[in-house]
């Protein structure tokens, strides 16, 4: 979005409900019991956690206990869990960190990881180590063969994510995980799990990486907390110094509200068993009505791709993204081109760029939360039809 239409625009939105919020890939809406254990925190907790008095102690335990419930949701033990800022830094201190403890400087990656791992591995390379990108086929997932094919005896660190965050693809980590094991050599192996956790299951005893990121925000929790879970007995260098908190790898106060409303929200996805298949009916219904409305509308990847159930990746050939994004916006349709942290980018993605896709197709990813309706996709279907037809009306010759 330009910069004067996105200030029109939340001027406009002005914090009312919108009709359909479909870009919960980007950021879920709090629950409400999220919302009032933050304010309860900050009436009630607001000591500092590593203080010995008394509200330091009350502090200390309550954040021990959001520690257990963020542990819960991946099957962690609460000691391996690292709360961070987001999960950008538990990206970054999970891979960052474990190049830097390496003795070797050559890292793999997958050519479709969010931003967060990117640009670290980037920001690696100026520093002097190798970084080789791993590309992924038409259906959007690396292998665990192409993955393994780039590892070289001085690899260090390998980082490839979960689930994308742009397309809704699974990887196969678990194999790559096993593939990289067989290799009987000491690599480091994180996971960017911040688009899976709360709707694809996330199992760090059968996953088998080293560190794992997840975030608060994407679950319906708040903004401002993270956590990377670490293997024990593996090595971090730490980003940055300070106080010596979480074990001495994330120096700094502890966000203390947002922890707890991060356990609040994690415990509450762990509850909430029958959500992926709900989410993926609702997901699976937004697509059958905008093939049914758009005969030139198509999937990013095949239909048989494993995928998670939130994300829905449309393409439409010819018809570029933004303007159908802000005809979306006058019906109440709220809906991306792809990751949030690159919508002011004004180019086209890496991940549709890698999967071979041409720069003049409009990309719209709608993505799903378990607070989605029926109500919800049904109108954001029709306000999709209705947009691209003006859309090219009006791009038709003598208009």
């Amino acid at each position: 979005m330009h910069e004067p239409a996105a200030r029109t625009q939340r001027k406009r939105y002005a914090g009312a409900l919108p009709t359909a919020y479909l870009d919960n890939a980007a950021s879920t809406q709090p629950l409400p019991e999220v919302i009032e254990a933050v304010a309860r925190a900050l009436r009630e907790h607001f000591a500092n956690p590593s203080s010995l008095h008394a509200p330091g102690t009350a502090a200390a335990r309550a954040l021990d206990t959001a520690r257990e419930q963020v542990a819960s949701l991946v099957h962690a033990q609460p000691e391996e869990v690292i709360f961070t800022g987001g999960g950008t830094e538990a990206n970054a201190l999970g891979l960052v960190g474990a190049a830097r403890a390496a003795r070797s400087r050559h890292l793999v990656v997958s050519a479709i990881e969010h931003a967060a791992v990117l640009d670290s591995a980037r920001r690696l390379a100026e520093e002097g180590w190798q970084v080789d990108e791993v590309t992924p086929g038409p259906d959007g997932r690396v292998t665990a063969e192409t993955v393994l094919a780039a590892v070289r005896p001085e690899t260090a660190v390998v980082a490839v994510m979960l689930v994308n965050n742009e397309i809704g693809t699974v990887q196969p980590v678990a194999d790559i995980a096993r593939g990289l094991r067989a290799l009987g050599r000491k690599l480091h192996f994180h996971v960017d799990a911040v688009q899976a956790a709360g709707l694809w299951p996330v199992d760090v005893r059968t996953a088998g990486a080293d560190s794992l990121a997840i975030s608060a925000h994407k679950l319906h929790g708040p903004k401002g907390a993270g956590a990377l879970w670490l293997r024990a007995r593996k090595r971090l260098v730490p980003l940055h110094g300070g106080g010596g908190q979480e074990r001495g790898l994330r120096s700094g106060t502890e966000n203390l509200p947002a922890c707890i409303g991060f356990g609040v929200a994690a415990a509450a996805a762990g509850q909430d068993g029958s959500a992926a298949r709900r989410v993926a009916g609702l997901r699976d219904r937004l697509e059958a009505l905008v093939f049914a409305k758009l005969a030139s509308a198509r999937r990013a990847v095949p239909a048989d791709t494993p995928r998670a159930p939130h994300i829905a990746s449309i393409l439409l050939p010819d018809v570029p993204a933004e303007p159908v994004l802000h005809a979306l916006e006058a019906h109440g349709v709220y809906a991306s081109e792809g990751a949030a942290c690159g919508a002011r980018a004004h180019e086209q993605s890496r991940v549709l760029g890698a999967l071979g896709i041409p720069p003049t197709t409009g990309a719209l990813r709608f993505s799903l939360s378990r607070l989605t309706t029926a109500e919800e996709i049904e109108h954001s279907a029709v306000a999709l039809a209705e947009s691209v037809a003006a859309i090219e009306r009006m791009a038709k010759p003598g208009r």
